[in-house]
């Protein structure tokens, strides 16, 4: 469990990390509902270039991953007092402090599941763009969240509404 001390707000950043298949849009849509947040998936702020290259089987380089992080973070900070909640990969460390450098206070869910249910998971969904090849290159890519980092790790093969309830009470959240 990474734990760091922090000065809490009245209306939390929340960014829910981790692979493709972890539950990331499950979980922040529901955490956003429960603190009367706004939501956005990170995917949908993909510029059309990455989609094209994903959807290929292409994995995603720095170049590709960097403006994209700075788009995500631009949502997440115009948000302002209203806080808000985000699902995004933010696979790196240096990822994660970008979204930072623009949203201080940044706190990161970080979902875990086992590769086996990750491929069980994306080999039944229909209409994303990821492809099941790209999951190793992925978890080649995580780094996970570090003591110095604002957040925690969940195991996210249980129930929406206990990783939720855990997610609030480690972020020092409640619902509205």
């Amino acid at each position: 469990m990474v734990m760091v001390a922090h000065m809490s707000t009245a209306r939390p950043v929340i960014a829910v990390m981790g692979v493709s298949g972890s539950g990331k849009t499950t979980v922040g849509r529901r955490l956003a509902s429960e603190l009367g947040a706004p939501y956005a998936d990170g995917d949908d702020l993909h510029p059309a270039a990455n989609i094209a290259k994903m959807s290929a089987g292409i994995p995603l380089d720095d170049a590709d991953r960097l403006p994209w992080l700075d788009a995500v973070g631009q949502w997440l900070a115009e948000q302002g007092e209203r806080g808000a909640v985000v699902s995004c990969s933010a696979l790196k460390h240096e990822y994660r402090d970008r979204l930072r450098a623009a949203v201080p206070g940044l706190y990161f869910a970080a979902l875990d599941v086992p590769r086996a249910e990750l491929i069980r998971r994306m080999t039944t969904r229909t209409g994303h763009f990821m492809h099941v090849e790209l999951l190793d290159s992925q978890l080649a890519t995580l780094q996970p969240l570090s003591a110095q980092e604002y957040g925690r790790t969940f195991e996210a093969t249980r129930d929406v509404d206990t990783i939720v309830r855990e997610i609030l009470d480690a972020a020092g959240t409640q619902p509205r």
